[in-house]
């Protein structure tokens, strides 16, 4: 199933194209830069860090170019390190690595920054809330702000506030 997923997000990847300019409604939340830190956005949970190289005005050459994931995305030295110290936090066995993935909040096809830890938590692959389910709401909300149906800024708060809800707002469209 994890390989058929992954398999059609590849192949819709090539489809992507810069945005069409639309007019959106204001954004839906709150942006927030602290002094010299990357912008992040703020939810109930706090502020998830943003890649500043991402905005409105750069997603046909950052999020909606092909490729650009594999150029940001961290090495898996730098993850499996991080994964194994989320394990350890919450009691697990790092033998259980291989059950969770270690997911963006905001996914790197959103502009989520690619190592801030704020940004970054463990998710099983499988089940209910599995990342297998996300990774398919991404990918919906990465051709949506691609096609320049979406805000980015809107799809950021959407994700990092409740995937669950987002997910019911945006894979009926």
């Amino acid at each position: 199933i994890a390989a058929l997923g992954l398999l059609i997000l590849d192949a819709g990847c090539a489809h992507i194209t810069a945005p069409v300019p639309v007019p959106h409604p204001a954004p839906i939340f709150a942006l927030s830069v602290v002094a010299g830190d990357s912008p992040c956005v703020q939810t109930t949970h706090g502020c998830v860090p943003l890649n500043p190289d991402v905005t409105e005005d750069t997603v046909g050459q950052t999020i909606c170019a092909p490729g650009y994931t594999k150029r940001v995305r961290p090495s898996s030295s730098y993850t499996n390190g991080i994964k194994a110290k989320l394990l350890r936090e919450r009691g697990l066995d790092e033998s259980q690595m291989s059950e969770y993935e270690l997911d963006h909040i905001v996914p790197l096809t959103l502009g989520g920054h690619p190592r801030k830890l704020a940004n970054l938590t463990l998710q099983p692959w499988e089940g209910e809330l599995g990342a297998i389910r996300k990774d398919l709401l991404e990918r919906r909300l990465q051709i949506l702000v691609c096609r320049g149906e979406l805000r980015l800024n809107n799809a950021q708060a959407c994700i990092a506030e409740d995937w669950e809800a987002c997910e019911a707002q945006h894979l009926a469209r």
